[in-house]
């Protein structure tokens, strides 16, 4: 199976039709947005090319593109947290999704911490300050699932 998507024709077929016809940008990627399905946390960002599309679409997992190494990704395929995705949404001129998961093992960052966004940025008198940890507590060790080698996607 090999899910089209729309040409788009139109404003207002894009904003308020019923064709899915993603934007992807010049470099063929589409920006995606990935929170629990249950509780609203935001768990990371990422981005996907058609063919991720296709296959989150298709499989029912999150499938993404991992820019640094220029090839899908199948989140949870090497760490076995696969993201169950439980919803699919497209903004309104359709160059963005957001993914609605479930994740199997409690994490979605290859740091070992459940979301991606585990620091707060100091801001306001406290701009300038050193970043803060609101995320304390891995979910699982890196170094055992992925070995000691640093992650090539965050260099």
């Amino acid at each position: 199976m090999s899910i089209a998507f729309a040409a788009r024709t139109s404003v207002e077929q894009v904003e308020e039709g019923f064709d899915l016809a993603p934007k992807f940008d010049e470099n063929g990627l589409i920006p995606v947005v990935t929170t629990d399905h249950a509780s609203g946390e935001l768990l990371m960002h990422a981005y996907m090319n058609a063919e991720a599309l296709r296959k989150t679409l298709e499989l029912g997992e999150a499938v993404y593109f991992s820019r640094s190494r220029q090839k899908l990704w199948h989140k949870g395929a090497t760490s076995g947290l696969v993201q169950i995705v439980k919803e699919v949404r497209v903004d309104d001129d359709q160059d963005c999704i957001w993914l609605r998961v479930d994740v199997q093992g409690g994490a979605s960052c290859h740091v070992g911490y459940r979301s991606c966004f585990y620091r707060s940025v100091p801001f306001g008198p406290d701009a300038g300050g050193p970043l803060r940890y609101e995320e304390t507590e891995k979910v699982f060790d890196p170094v055992a699932v992925y070995g000691d080698a640093p992650n090539p996607t965050k260099l």
